[in-house]
């Protein structure tokens, strides 16, 4: 089995151990695989290999702890997901995760960036006042930031994800400890 560490090592990049969960990376490095040089990872939401580069690899990193560390199912899932802005149907979100009520509702939008890339914050804002989602992450696989959206125009960082089985409330409305400071504060370097 390819060790994710190595295969970073190989593509120049890196992520944060402390994202996500043993199980989580055990998860991608069992999608590895290597064809002619050229590294591919397994998507289990779109059934195929895909070419594995370093965004790819932070995406897959967030496909498998959506389902492995927050317990959200497959199928609410997808990747690549049309955005519309009017007429325009060329943006795509990079992990939607659709309400569990409401199948075609967009739930969660994540946009994910290499581990260099400091950008697409905003852009993550405007796909979520598109679609209406109540909840956004950006990451790069070395920082993260959630966002719960109140309104339009208000967007308040939270402390973690809901799992599937948590309302938003339950982690909006945690208290901020000295122990989330400080993580938050060690993933933005």
């Amino acid at each position: 089995m390819m060790k994710l560490n190595e295969v970073l090592k190989r593509l120049k990049s890196n992520y944060s151990p402390e994202l996500f969960t043993q199980e989580v990376i055990s998860a991608v490095e069992g999608r590895l695989s290597e064809r002619k040089g050229k590294i591919y990872a397994s998507c289990q939401i779109r059934g195929k290999d895909v070419l594995a580069k370093p965004e790819e690899i932070v995406r897959q990193l967030w496909v498998a702890a959506l389902m492995y560390q927050f317990s959200y199912p497959r199928q609410l899932i997808a990747v690549e997901y049309p955005i519309t802005f009017g007429r325009d149907t060329s943006k795509r979100a990079d992990i939607v995760v659709f309400d569990s009520e409401r199948a075609n509702v967009p739930y969660i939008l994540i946009e994910v960036k290499q581990a260099t890339a400091k950008s697409g914050k905003e852009q993550l804002k405007s796909y979520t006042h598109a679609t209406g989602a109540p909840l956004a992450i950006w990451s790069n696989g070395i920082e993260k930031i959630i966002w719960h959206r109140k309104n339009p125009n208000y967007f308040v960082e939270i402390p973690a994800l809901p799992t599937a089985h948590e309302t938003i409330d339950q982690v909006a409305g945690q208290p901020w400890t000295i122990g989330t400071l400080a993580r938050i504060i060690h993933e933005r370097g």
